[in-house]
């Protein structure tokens, strides 16, 4: 296995392995399991988790957009204080069997004890396994196996599917946490400041999911950790502009410096309104200055 990143201590560990993208509320139970039982085992507890998403390698057209980088996903792991090993996905790890895949969690790694999520499978011919099935194999490399609870209706699936609707305050509720975006705030088409509203154009990464198109309040994080009131729209300004790619662009209520070339980043805390083609520029200023208000009012 190609290791990314990881592996500052030889264990003996206990050990989970998934994708975890978003670390929402499902993931910290399977971390918070693992630690607990590592403790008295006198277990390293220890993440394995994969870069590029394994979609993007087993079925690339089913790949789904992320819910955060891999930077991101690595530090929200290692703030739960467990040991993360990032393992490039590719196709020979992709072709590995069930027992590949404990022989070597076994010799690489010195795993001891491995913690199963409800849906975790691993290995080219582990699909269909059943968790009894994966202990009579880890008995044969010397790595208990167990189970770890379950957070139900809690995945990233469905916090993809709210984001999808524009319910960013179910997708919050699912991670623990408001869901985010950051980026680099770059020149735009500077329409918000030819009606009085500057707004900031912020290029994301084009692996990122962003919420469905539409109006937004958010808080405004600067690289500073100055926080303000935001109003987020994600869409094409269809009033005086047409057939332009999808954008992100935040007004900052309160705030009057540049911006440009700097990391912003926008947790958003609930949908305001869809993004809509407004009569003439004064509706437009009407309907902006109205989504301000609303959002400071949040």
């Amino acid at each position: 296995m190609h290791n990314i990143s990881g592996i500052s201590a030889a264990g003996p560990r206990a050990v989970t392995v998934g994708t975890f993208d978003g670390v929402h509320l499902g993931h910290r139970k399977v971390v918070e399991y693992l630690s607990e039982q590592s403790k008295p085992k006198g277990l390293l507890p220890t993440v394995i988790t994969f870069e590029p998403h394994p979609l993007a390698v087993v079925a690339p057209e089913r790949a789904p957009l992320l819910l955060e980088t891999p930077e991101e996903r690595e530090k929200c792991l290692r703030k739960t204080g467990v040991e993360v090993i990032v393992i490039e996905f590719n196709e020979s790890l992709r072709k590995l069997t069930v027992r590949q895949w404990f022989e070597r969690l076994a010799t690489e790694y010195n795993t001891k004890l491995l913690i199963a999520g409800y849906d975790n499978t691993f290995g080219s011919d582990g699909i269909s396994m059943s968790i009894s099935e994966y202990e009579e194999i880890g008995k044969e490399y010397g790595i208990e196996v167990m189970e770890a609870p379950v957070v139900k209706g809690v995945s990233s699936t469905n916090i993809r599917r709210a984001l999808a609707e524009g319910n960013t305050v179910a997708a919050a509720r699912m991670l623990g946490r408001r869901f985010s975006i950051s980026g680099i705030v770059t020149h735009g088409r500077e329409l918000g400041r030819s009606l009085g509203f500057p707004t900031a154009n912020i290029k994301t990464d084009a692996s990122l999911l962003l919420p469905a198109p539409g109006v937004y309040a958010a808080d405004a994080i600067l690289s500073d950790g100055s926080r303000y009131r935001a109003v987020v729209n994600i869409g094409t300004a269809p009033t005086i502009s047409q057939g332009l790619p999808l954008t992100t662009e935040a007004h900052l209520t309160g705030f009057s410096g540049n911006l440009y070339d700097s990391e912003l980043r926008l947790e958003f805390l609930r949908r305001l309104r869809d993004e809509k083609k407004f009569g003439d520029i004064s509706e437009l200023k009407a309907g902006i200055a109205n989504d301000i208000t609303d959002a400071q009012n949040i």
